[in-house]
């Protein structure tokens, strides 16, 4: 498991585009049969994924954890970002999910694994102060906003899977934005939320195509170029939107103080610089 340190605004404007790649980046994160993971400081987040082929693939666990099990002091989100149907047991239980399903793990589940040819998991994972019961979520079984308009090149539909009216979690809040065909921006306006961090996954972009996704202070924005298939850390004091050469879907998860999910510092977008 890779461990990346917090950074601060500061740090950020001295970046060239190559460090900016190496502390926020996660590229190509469901590429193989095993489990990559990446330790975030901020907020203790974790991230990671994994696509199995015809192979069943546990749940590591990492030293720098210092935990019995991987969940011993932690949940987990998984999400389907693969064409086909998936399976993931966890605690003796076996769950189906479909591409763009998602499964909530409670902290304490032991014997994590992963199987399904076609599939890919993209998981995030907080620090968690109680147990949460596992539970399996599909698009219908979600809470689907319909924001934006063709106009703005914005239209998209946001499922929120793990929230405080969904699946239960400690801190844990997790979804998938769908772009319609033809849009291409997301989170716009964008906004800031100081209390807890956020990774975007993007994916169902084809190999030819690209996201550009904004990071860094309102007022001082840096750009990552990203294929389908990578995440990007934002810290706190970040904003988070993207815009992409042809329409896509992206994962967004976050963890920290609370789970609000309008706790937010809206940027209007003549304000960003």
């Amino acid at each position: 498991m890779e461990v990346r340190h917090a950074t601060s605004p500061n740090e950020v404007d001295r970046m060239g585009t190559e460090e900016l790649r190496r502390r926020f980046l996660v590229p190509d994160l469901a590429a193989g049969p095993m489990v990559r993971l990446v330790y975030s400081h901020h907020d203790r987040l974790v991230v990671g994924g994994v696509t199995p082929g015809t192979e069943t693939v546990a749940l590591p666990n990492p030293g720098a954890l210092r935990s019995e099990h991987f969940l011993e002091r932690r949940e987990l989100g998984v999400v389907n970002v693969g064409t086909a149907t998936g399976r993931v047991t966890a605690g003796g239980e076996t769950y189906e999910l479909a591409p763009k399903e998602c499964l909530y793990v409670g902290r304490g589940a032991r014997d994590v694994t992963f199987a399904g040819h076609g599939a890919g998991f993209y998981l995030v994972s907080t620090p968690a102060h109680a147990e949460h019961p596992t539970r399996r979520a599909g698009l219908a079984d979600a809470e689907p906003v319909s924001l934006g308009a063709i106009e703005g090149s914005n239209e998209r539909t946001i499922y929120k899977y793990i929230h405080a009216n969904g699946i239960r979690s400690c801190q844990l809040v997790l979804g998938v934005t769908v772009l319609a065909p033809g849009s291409m921006w997301n989170t716009m306006p964008c906004h800031v939320h100081d209390r807890r961090t956020e990774v975007y996954y993007y994916f169902d972009l084809p190999a030819d195509q690209r996201v550009v996704h904004l990071m860094g202070r309102p007022d001082a924005t840096r750009n990552l170029i990203l294929s389908g298939g990578d995440a990007v850390i934002s810290p706190p004091w970040s904003v988070h939107c993207g815009f992409g050469t042809r329409s896509y879907a992206f994962v967004w998860a976050m963890g920290g103080e609370n789970q609000a999910y309008d706790d937010v510092e809206v940027v209007a977008v003549q304000d960003l610089r």
